[in-house]
């Protein structure tokens, strides 16, 4: 099939994207890049995207046809490259007993935009593919520093932002997998309590693929004078997402989703946002708007957003929270 010029550079490419004729990108409408499914099959049901969706999240089989088959094909063809380069290079250095590590995917962006929802059903196509890739995903929060510290150093209110993050033992983690560790603990974390949980640990044992979600991931540091490897993040990813939209759009989904929590999850008895539950809907709101400004709204400005440009690929959410533009790193 062929895609018109006008699908595959979009006239209302948002002006955030830069120039087009210069960008390191190529863009695609989502009509277009629904086209790159080619023959994928769709193995998922409704019951089972509903399941893997979050809160506010109208994504829906449609969305995944649209979307994520020609997402997850793309980096079928990544992992599969990775493969094939791994093992010419285990020929040409002579290590006939080496093994290849995960290949990992990190997936960054705002608050309210999505990320989990697309982790999650990612991590459902991929590990559907012939091959059965074992597809293991791991999300940013079990490695925040506990309330208790948080609370002590006065950071409470900077949670989420980078050093809110206990970033040595999250590097450790990632330094094991790519090493191709056994059983490697991830800490766990409870949006129920809002709190790491006290010794509680998933087990990563060696998958195929590893999808690793965040906020901050593709955040960079500064360098040191004296040239010690100090790395970041991002330098164990073979693949990096980033969802994005315009701060408008994400500012009314966080206060939306923060509203409806106030009908669920802020209800349960062991909620930490229990509180809110339970004040009128006009202070709830002034509360939501204020989280929003005074916390969300910096970090997206101060440490995510500009994190963007350096994602291999960019999903360009509109106002229905779906899809409208994919950019994808030139190679």
């Amino acid at each position: 099939m062929t895609i018109a010029a006008k699908d595959l550079v979009p006239a209302d490419i948002p002006e955030r994207f830069a120039n087009i004729d210069t960008s390191p990108y190529r863009f695609f409408t989502a009509e277009a890049w629904s086209h790159f499914r080619a023959d994928t099959p769709l193995t998922l049901t409704m019951d089972e995207v509903k399941r893997l969706r979050s809160l506010n999240d109208p994504v829906d089989l449609d969305e995944v046809r649209r979307i994520y088959l020609s997402l997850s094909r793309l980096l079928s063809a990544h992992v599969e490259s990775s493969q094939l380069l791994f093992e010419q290079r285990k020929q040409f250095l002579d290590l006939p007993d080496e093994t290849k590590t995960p290949f990992v995917i990190g997936i960054a962006g705002s608050v309210a935009v999505g990320k989990s929802t697309t982790a999650r059903i990612l991590q459902e196509l991929l590990s559907r593919w012939p091959t059965s890739p074992k597809v293991d995903l791991v999300t940013t929060d079990g490695f925040l520093y506990p309330n208790a510290v948080l609370k002590r150093e006065n950071m409470m209110d900077r949670k989420g932002f980078p050093e809110s993050y206990d970033i040595g033992r999250l590097l450790r983690f990632l330094s094991a997998i790519k090493a191709g560790q056994p059983n490697v603990r991830a800490p766990t974390y409870s949006h129920l309590t809002y709190d790491v949980l006290p010794d509680t640990f998933r087990i990563i044992d060696r998958p195929d693929i590893l999808i690793f979600e965040g906020i901050n991931v593709l955040q960079s540091r500064d360098l040191p004078a004296d040239g010690k490897i100090i790395p970041m993040v991002s330098d164990f990813f073979d693949f990096s997402i980033y969802i994005d939209a315009e701060e408008s759009l994400i500012h009314t989904w966080y206060v939306n989703r923060f509203m409806r929590l106030r009908e669920t999850a802020f209800k349960n008895p062991e909620s930490y946002f229990k509180r809110y539950a339970e004040i009128s809907e006009a202070d709830a709101l002034e509360i939501a708007e204020g989280l929003w400004r005074d916390i969300n709204l910096k970090n997206l400005h101060r440490n995510i957003l500009p994190t963007r440009p350096r994602a291999d690929l960019i999903l360009q959410k509109g106002p229905n929270h779906l899809t409208e533009t994919v950019a994808l790193r030139k190679l």
